[in-house]
């Protein structure tokens, strides 16, 4: 996630820097043609241009907010995990016999790992590193087994709330009360997916470079009578805000693509573990991710 510290120029340069040089070109060559064949094109009314980019901001308008909306619904799941590993835990301590202190940390800990497995997994990174942190390796080789991880680990906690019932170490009620909890990650886990897993209508992006080329062709005849060391600059200046503003939808709609713009999932993860260690009063507590540069991981 980008945070609020000055973003570097070459960041954004670089995401638009391939659709600057088109226009570039197209403003030179479309430049050149009206220069030298200008009693063939004809004159090109300023309404048309102006018409074709209130085109250009209602649709990129539309996609933006698209965009927002799934950036915004990770961001919710997200913030629901932190409430709900809270939750977990406390309501462990609570209803747990004393004497079994031990697995209520079995179960915050293999927590945490399924945290840090789900970001990773989203992110399309390695779904068990550094998981052995928190997790027996045995625990590891079984959850690799399977084609979910994070479902694997969650698996392993939802059995052991079950042990400890059979133990008479909790209630019925505590028992469906932990268990509503651990549905709740699940359903948390296929709201992400679903997140990761739909695409988004590429034809907006399609649409949206086709009208901006549209637009910067015929707004460079419209300005035909302008000395082009002052059209070719306002032809860039121009198309490299919708450029950039397609892009930023572009990323924000795939909040799990382990980009700057993305939902910080890790940051999270590493919350969720200082505050779940907090309440097991573990020794060795890590300090809060601390943001890379520009960006929050």
């Amino acid at each position: 996630m980008l945070t609020n510290t000055k973003i570097p120029v070459s960041y954004l340069f670089n995401k638009v820097k391939y659709e600057i040089f088109f226009v570039l070109v197209i403003g030179m060559l479309v430049h050149y043609l009206t220069t030298e064949f200008k009693n063939i094109i004809p004159l090109m009314p300023i309404t048309i241009p102006a018409f074709i980019g209130t085109a250009i901001s209602v649709i990129l308008s539309f996609k933006l907010n698209q965009s927002y909306d799934r950036w915004w619904e990770a961001r919710k799941i997200w913030g629901s995990i932190v409430n709900d590993s809270r939750s977990l835990v406390l309501q462990l301590q609570s209803f747990v016999d004393r004497e079994h202190q031990n697995e209520i940390r079995e179960i915050g800990l293999r927590h945490i790992a399924w945290c840090y497995s789900l970001g990773q997994t989203l992110r399309g990174l390695d779904p068990v590193a550094g998981l052995e942190n928190f997790i027996s390796e045995a625990e590891i080789q079984e959850a690799s087994k399977q084609s979910n991880k994070p479902l694997a680990v969650l698996q392993v906690n939802t059995l052991q709330i079950a042990a400890l019932k059979e133990k008479k170490a909790l209630d019925i009620f505590s028992q469906v009360q932990l268990n509503n909890t651990m549905v709740n990650f699940s359903n948390y886990m296929g709201m992400a997916e679903r997140i990761k897993n739909t695409v988004f209508p590429i034809t907006y992006r399609i649409f949206l470079h086709f009208f901006i080329y549209i637009f910067i062709v015929t707004l460079s005849i419209a300005l035909r009578d302008i000395e082009s060391y002052f059209e070719i600059p306002l032809l860039l200046t121009i198309s490299t805000t919708f450029f950039l503003l397609e892009k930023t939808a572009t990323h924000l709609q795939d909040p799990f693509r382990n980009r700057p713009t993305d939902t910080p999932v890790t940051a999270i993860a590493r919350t969720i573990e200082i505050n779940i260690k907090d309440l097991l009063k573990e020794k060795e507590i890590p300090e809060p991710l601390a943001p890379e540069k520009y960006y929050q991981l």
